[in-house]
């Protein structure tokens, strides 16, 4: 560790009653650490793994770069108090409004990405299990039609029809209902992936489709072709696996909106306790390329998808303080916001610090950035590493009082 991360402050004042908690932390026998590198304090240690409490069976859904539910299980059972509201305006497959109505919160959530209301909704708030299968069993799977020929590079013909029997059921509903909503969450998880638990034939999780032409080449190469598949059978399959752990406590009402992060019209002034989220991390995201497949299946067209790609540090932070100056609005005085930034570019570019920067001059007061360290190799330097390259896997989250 570079001589400048290692000064203790141990006997400084406590910011906060968090702080005095996080410090008195210790995992697997090891005290938190507490540093301070030009002028941001760091608390480190290994506040949460898998093995310390797995994540409920309703988070097991895939979508990309995803933080792990015990990244905002942690803050929202320390910061908030049930019935309060936890917001994440870049929800992704929606972890964070997941876990805060499994712990009785309000969720709240948004997401510039529409699919994201589609895997997030059901779960808040599933239906039962037997009204699922008497659902699949009234579905007329024997109707469909192939609507595209290129898409058996992925499918059975009868898997196909089927999917497109259950794709023109779900869009002949103007407002679905619950049963049907979470039928079509299933479906989008599953279309395609590497195990018989997919509608396809072995290709790329969900959240990573393939083209047509890269998936003739892979069955090419692996000499495959695509098998018959009980779409029904693996929906029901799927269904059971996610509701294995129960569904979420009585919780206040869900708000969900498809939105840019930085803009939050639908949310009241101070009506958020807690703000946990992550943005994209200086990546160029090809969202069409990424989600043609579920777009397809789904009927959301993704040339209206404005999903933002900043390129360089000074365009992230910009977008990083215009989406600080809107949490100064919703989040209540004495709330707080956690804003994950994980490790970048081999931990050359530390994110943490541009959020620290932007955030001077809003009504936030800057507590510290939490570092999450997961150690798997004896070597134990958090600083500047890469993801399970060089002994440790962080994420950094920068935590903020609003005043």
């Amino acid at each position: 560790m570079p001589r400048s991360l290692a000064r203790n402050l141990a006997a400084a004042p406590f910011a906060s009653p968090l702080e005095e908690e996080l410090l008195a932390f210790d995992s697997f026998g090891a005290p938190t650490r507490r540093i301070v590198e030009e002028g941001v304090l760091y608390l480190v240690n290994e506040f949460w793994t898998s093995a310390q409490r797995q994540a409920h069976s309703l988070h097991e859904i895939s979508y990309r770069a995803c933080f792990k539910p015990q990244l905002p299980g942690f803050f929202i059972s320390r910061l908030t108090a049930p019935g309060e509201a936890v917001f994440d305006p870049f929800m992704g497959r929606g972890t964070t409004p997941l876990e805060a109505a499994l712990q009785g919160r309000r969720p709240m959530g948004a997401d510039i990405n529409p699919l994201s209301i589609l895997l997030t909704r059901p779960r808040l708030a599933p239906p039962p299990l037997a009204a699922i299968e008497k659902r699949l069993a009234e579905i007329p799977w024997e109707s469909g039609e192939i609507e595209r020929d290129d898409l058996l590079v992925f499918y059975h013909a009868e898997t196909l029809r089927r999917l497109c029997a259950l794709r023109r059921h779900l869009r002949a509903r103007a407002e679905p209902d619950s049963v049907d909503d979470w039928i079509g969450m299933v479906a989008i998880n599953r279309l395609t992936g590497h195990s018989p638990g997919f509608f396809s034939v072995y290709s790329l999780p969900p959240n990573q489709a393939v083209s047509i032409e890269a998936q003739a080449k892979i069955n090419a190469k692996r000499k495959q072709t695509p098998p018959l598949r009980d779409v029904a059978a693996l929906i029901l399959r799927k269904s059971r696996a996610l509701l294995s752990d129960g569904v979420p406590p009585e919780h206040p009402e869900a708000l969900l909106a498809t939105s840019e992060a930085w803009r939050a019209p639908y949310v009241a002034d101070g009506a958020v306790r807690l703000v946990v989220t992550s943005p994209p991390f200086l990546d160029v995201v090809q969202y069409a390329s990424d989600n043609w497949l579920r777009n397809w299946f789904a009927g959301t067209d993704a040339s209206t998808v404005r999903i933002s790609a900043h390129r360089n540090e000074a365009e992230w932070e910009k977008m990083v303080r215009a989406c600080l100056e809107e949490f100064a609005r919703i989040v209540s005085p004495g709330g707080h916001v956690a804003f994950e930034v994980g490790e970048v570019r081999g931990g050359k570019v530390l994110l943490e610090r541009l959020v620290w920067r932007a955030a001077e001059g809003l009504p936030f007061e800057r507590l510290f950035v939490l570092v999450n360290s997961q150690s798997f190799t004896k070597t134990s330097n958090c600083w500047g590493v890469g993801n399970n390259a060089k002994g440790t896997n962080t994420n950094r989250v920068v935590t903020l009082r609003r005043r």
